[in-house]
């Protein structure tokens, strides 16, 4: 679905939080060197595509090879052509993000079913803790379907020190640890002020955007006799006063309803943002635990699925990894010998850190050698937890993948941190089984980086294809969407894949095989969130590259061949 320039204008096209897909750059003419290919003997020169994609190439950009379809994308078909005559051994891979659409027609064939558990008899047969476990767990609780929204990290954080401190006055407090808190308090209480106001001040603008459209829509309708009506047709009313805002959409070649749709979705995540994600009053947590006791279990249920109507990201997130492949059916995964662990983590607002860690802990015992963790957030509390989940898989050879985030920051600097990490304090790596990914759009020219994504030469280790993603989302239906939880996906799927034929390599290895073997990129590219700031390619990332699945089933067939 394509944004009209009035919404654009207005700022209604908010980078990741719009489900449609974005606009694209326009192409290069420029010529840019692009390294070759492991056991190549000379560089080659490469054109940046230029022409206008179909929808076939839009739909599987991901998957190009940038030698020879100039276009950024992973050489997918490559790696499968080099795996051809080649054993692979099935690799589960654990999604912990919002609920999944097991029943996809592109994803049922690929869930996992634990063989130790005998369904809907409300008995925990394998003894893990977790009755009835079946397809995976889901630590968010709630009814068969029911969504689950959530505040966001600040708040929660903003209520429970808001609640220490009231009615004290500042200089009635001598404790220097209590002093320390109050300073932090009043730190997030002027950064959740002004988030709530501009969530306000968006939620009114874009409402009274749809208001106005609803309003000459309706004019429109009442004066022609008709429910659809053409550019012409409301030109001939000449009245651009009253339908000033229809001559717009039309003119840019997207319908009414279209953007109906579009605003109508923007200004529900602006209330929703409101009622839940900022308001400090609401209460979203549908489990009987305590989540601030991570010893306090079991809880949660093993209804994986979720709203369907609202939760699509776990959906398309899953899609991207592993959707089945060549089954004549919307789209291709990356992984194909491979089996989808469901763990509903992930809310419509931010996790908690107890509910992450144990979700990674659930994955990681019950056989996931891959672990995709599209979500993140900037605060988090019982970040130690996590710590300690995340020592756990190393020491179980499980692989975390892990996406940069949508804030156009460089995640090296403390203002912008980004949880969950492997590095606290930002410098030092606690394990070497999570590799963190930025995004990049099907432009190789100075748009190559996604306009969201977050960077940093020291937090992100690599890039890969995230911007206007074809994947699943539910009731057997497929959509774009962007953000680096597109991204993260990707890479998730390549290194279940290097895992499927390589089995003897390690977390470790394979997440150095991905990072040493992508396409290094010798441009100087724009800065996310720095307007008209450019900066080498090479700078956003510790590699400097953006994935390349040809070379990483190479690297990794070198390395274990060469042992023998």
């Amino acid at each position: 679905m394509k944004l009209t320039r009035f919404i654009i204008v207005l700022g209604l096209a908010v980078s990741v939080m719009s489900c449609s897909s974005s606009k694209s750059a326009s192409g290069s003419n420029a010529y840019h060197k692009i390294p070759v290919p492991p056991g190549s003997p000379t560089p080659v020169v490469m054109p940046a595509k230029k022409a206008k994609l179909s929808e076939t190439e839009l739909r599987n950009w991901p998957h190009a090879d940038i030698y020879t379809d100039s276009i950024p994308g992973m050489s997918l078909a490559k790696a499968y052509d080099f795996l051809k005559g080649k054993k692979s051994q099935t690799v589960i891979v654990g999604i912990l993000d919002s609920g999944i659409d097991i029943n996809h027609e592109d994803l049922k064939d690929k869930v996992w079913t634990n063989p130790k558990e005998i369904p809907n008899n409300n008995k925990d047969d394998d003894k893990n803790g977790y009755t009835d476990d079946v397809h995976g767990w889901n630590f968010l609780g709630g009814k068969p379907g029911e969504p689950a929204p959530e505040q966001l990290e600040l708040t929660r954080l903003v209520k429970k020190y808001g609640e220490k401190f009231e009615g004290k006055d500042e200089s009635s407090i001598t404790d220097p640890e209590e002093k320390a808190d109050y300073e932090y308090y009043k730190k997030l209480k002027k950064v959740y002020d002004e988030k709530v106001k501009g969530v306000m001040a968006n939620y009114i603008q874009y409402k009274m955007v749809f208001d106005m459209l609803d309003k000459a829509d309706k004019a429109a309708r009442e004066k022609l006799g008709k429910d659809n009506y053409t550019l012409e047709e409301v030109q001939k009313l000449n009245d651009p006063q009253t339908y000033g805002i229809l001559l717009n959409i039309l003119a840019d070649g997207a319908s009414i309803e279209e953007a109906r749709e579009q605003i109508e979705g923007i200004v529900e995540h602006y209330k929703n943002q409101a009622d839940f994600n900022y308001n400090l009053d609401f209460k979203g947590r549908k489990t009987k635990d305590n989540p601030d006791d991570i010893t306090d279990v079991p809880y949660g249920n093993p209804y994986v699925i979720g709203d369907v109507d609202s939760e699509i990201h776990g959906t398309h997130v899953a899609g991207i990894a592993l959707a089945t492949r060549n089954n004549g059916k919307g789209m291709n995964g990356v992984a194909e010998n491979v089996k989808l662990m469901v763990v509903r983590t992930v809310p419509d607002g931010d996790e908690w850190d107890k509910d992450v860690a144990l979700a990674i802990r659930y994955a990681v015992d019950n056989g996931a050698k891959v672990i995709n963790m599209s979500f993140g957030k900037s605060y988090s509390p019982r970040a130690d937890w996590v710590y300690e989940a995340i020592e756990y898989a190393a020491g179980k050879d499980v692989l975390l993948v892990h996406a940069a985030g949508n804030d156009a920051a460089d995640i090296d600097l403390e203002e912008n941190d980004n949880f969950p990490t492997d590095a606290p304090g930002r410098l030092n790596e606690i394990t070497d089984n999570v590799i963190t990914i930025g995004a990049i759009t099907k432009n190789y020219n100075e748009n190559l980086v996604s306009g969201f994504s977050n960077y940093g030469k020291i937090n992100v280790d690599i890039f890969a294809p995230g911007s206007q993603i074809y994947s699943t989302v539910p009731k057997n239906k497929y959509r774009m969407l962007q953000g680096t939880s597109m991204a993260a996906p990707e890479v998730a799927g390549l290194a279940a894949l290097i895992r499927s034929y390589y089995p003897q390599l390690s977390a470790s290895q394979v997440k150095h095989i991905i990072m040493n073997s992508g396409t290094k990129v010798d441009l100087e590219v724009k800065v996310p969130g720095k307007k008209g700031e450019k900066a080498p390619f090479s700078t956003l990332s510790k590699t400097g590259r953006i994935v390349n699945a040809y070379n990483a089933v190479k690297m990794a067939d070198q390395m274990v061949n060469s042992k023998k």
